[in-house]
């Protein structure tokens, strides 16, 4: 069935939240683990992963009809590495202590299987409007985790949230750095990939607490539904 016939809304939801990459689907984990010991660090990250999902989508869209069934995959990944390339050049000219925080992570966003399976699953099947609402709301549940698995291990590990902000946002943002836990002693684990592992498994549980919690409230509801309807 052609995914064109779901709702925005519903590509929406789905990608930021029901089949989120990072908390469900699980892809792209060694990035997500990897560089995630500060808000600022996933934010970029993030961010950059979103924009490749959204133009490698819009491109593969675009270009569906003129790729042969024996060459689309790696004509998926040629267009994905292409567009990573760009991104990169553009943060080592514009974010360069950034680029050298982040390091190998960034050209690794082609290896992330999130990217290519959006290409082979949605957009080489649907119109690029679809495609790129997709890669923005699969790009956005990737962010989003990996803002907040970095907003608890900066917490936990240093004490503060948005260390690092002005190579990100410029100068200007050295002085948003907020201090959560004044004198903070520091917490190695919660820094280390083991501290990453724990954390991401925190983020996963708070997931699976809120969609059970969700889903015996709808389970009560429905019932509720059925007898007024009867009394109707």
């Amino acid at each position: 069935m052609r995914m064109s016939n779901i709702s925005l809304k519903k590509i929406l939801t789905d990608g930021a939240w029901q089949q989120n990459t990072g908390l469900v689907v699980l892809l792209g984990l060694c990035p997500l683990l990897a560089v995630t010991n500060t808000v600022i660090n996933g934010l970029a990250l993030g961010l950059a992963t979103m924009l490749t999902l959204m133009l490698s989508n819009l491109s593969v869209s675009a270009l569906r009809g003129l790729l042969k069934p024996e060459i689309r995959i790696p004509a998926f990944v040629l267009i994905i590495a292409s567009v990573v390339t760009v991104i990169e050049l553009l943060m080592h000219a514009f974010f360069y202590d950034l680029y050298r925080v982040l390091g190998i992570f960034i050209p690794l966003i082609v290896t992330n299987c999130a990217i290519i399976g959006r290409a082979e699953a949605f957009a080489s099947r649907n119109s690029p409007l679809p495609s790129v609402v997709d890669g923005f709301a699969t790009g956005l549940g990737f962010c989003i985790t990996l803002v907040l698995l970095g907003a608890v291990r900066e917490l936990t590990g240093r004490g503060t949230l948005l260390s690092g902000a002005n190579m990100l946002l410029g100068d200007w943002a050295s002085g948003l750095t907020l201090t959560i836990i004044p004198d903070h002693p520091g917490f190695l684990l919660a820094m280390l990939p083991p501290g990453a592992f724990m954390g991401l498994a925190l983020l996963i549980a708070a997931r699976n607490a809120w969609e059970a919690r969700a889903d015996s409230k709808r389970q009560k509801t429905i019932p509720m539904q059925i007898e007024d309807a009867h009394e109707a």
